[in-house]
């Protein structure tokens, strides 16, 4: 089946119903077996932060370096210095699982120490995930603790798919299991016509002239894979606010782009 008359048609039907408050930056579908390009839409090659669409790659680094166990386990207690703007959710004890299905910044945190700089630079560069830049906000030494949230690390929607097809075809130069173990976790959902999706969110603010953030313009990510019988599409989405609204600008990216 060629997909490109439904994907463009279906991007055609999204943008029609994209408030006007919202942009679609870029749309990018590919086929995981092939270097076809089955729907290119806006700019798919300026670099942006990844956010915690970089959860997945930090979960095959979890996994390859042996500090991720399985889908339940370590199961890390939260702590009252770390990060809770996620609510509730983040104030519980985390599994792997967990992690990637609330999002969960501290848990990234612990999985980044203990790779330590440079190996999370190695993996990065390995992986050709963006500019692999891990050194975090100018002068703060704060890379550990969010290169991937609009800090130094930065990727563009196609180099998002290039990786992702490398990982659904097992082309990462670390294990299977890894790789496996990985992809088990992230989180999954049936969709139409028998495709079923897997995919991450990830959202973080843009930074105004003064490098504060501006609270009114985040940038909302979608990333992931879907398959049906032995047909599997690598894809990206990538939106900008131009006013702050609800729901999330992560969540519309993704029901967008599986609508």
């Amino acid at each position: 089946m060629d997909l490109r008359p439904v994907a463009a048609g279906m991007l055609l039907a999204a943008a029609f119903a994209m408030p006007a408050e919202a942009r679609i930056i870029c749309t990018i579908v590919a086929d995981a077996a092939s270097n076809e390009v089955i729907l290119e839409q806006g700019d798919c090659k300026t670099r942006f932060t990844p956010a915690s669409t970089f959860k997945v790659p930090l979960a095959v680094m979890g996994y390859d370096s042996g500090f991720l166990e399985n889908a339940e386990e370590p199961v890390l207690p939260f702590m009252k210095d770390y990060p809770d703007w996620g609510g509730e959710n983040w104030r519980q004890p985390t599994t792997p699982k967990r992690w990637l299905e609330y999002s969960v910044v501290w848990y990234s945190q612990r999985i980044t120490e203990f790779l330590g700089f440079e190996q999370l630079r190695d993996y990065a560069e390995a992986f050709g995930y963006g500019n692999a830049d891990m050194t975090g906000d100018p002068g703060k030494d704060n890379g550990l603790e969010r290169a991937w949230i609009a800090s130094s690390l930065k990727i563009s929607p196609r180099e998002q798919v290039e990786f992702l097809k490398k990982l659904v075809n097992h082309e990462l130069p670390v294990s299977a299991e890894a790789m496996d173990s990985a992809m088990e976790i992230v989180e999954g959902r049936d969709i139409a016509d028998g495709w079923r999706a897997q995919g991450k969110t990830g959202m973080a603010y843009s930074r105004k002239a003064d490098g504060t953030l501006n609270y009114g313009r985040p940038w909302g990510w979608y990333v992931g894979w879907a398959s049906r019988e032995d047909r599997t599409v690598v894809f990206a989405r990538l939106m900008q606010d131009e006013k702050k609204q609800e729901p999330r600008i992560s969540l519309r990216a993704r029901d967008g782009i599986l609508a």
